[in-house]
């Protein structure tokens, strides 16, 4: 199906491309093709990401270089909006404590 797609639409067939192009510089953390790759997103259907990759170059290549991360912090804070939600109108703040404790 997807063959096909791309058959009828050229265009999106190297979107895809890029796409995985970048997915392949943030998971190998190679930042020496992305001025490359920019100047090649800018002039396709993903050109709007380009530009706002283009846009904080800086922040994008220290991303692609340091070693640090902030998911974990990142992970905790999607793990109490969970269970926020889920607590949302059934009890009072100990069954809330219980549960953060139990999920820990």
């Amino acid at each position: 199906m997807v063959a096909a797609i791309e058959a009828a639409v050229p265009r999106l067939s190297t979107a895809r491309a890029l796409v995985d192009r970048f997915h392949s510089m943030v998971r190998g953390r190679t930042p020496d093709t992305l001025h490359d790759w920019v100047a090649e997103a800018t002039s396709s259907k993903v050109a709007a990401f380009g530009r706002s990759i283009s846009a904080d170059l800086a922040a994008v290549k220290a991303a692609l270089t340091e070693a640090w991360s902030n998911g974990p912090t990142e992970g905790n804070i999607t793990r109490l909006k969970l269970l926020r939600r889920q607590m949302y109108g059934r009890s009072k703040l100990d069954l809330l404590r219980a549960r953060l404790i139990a999920h820990t």
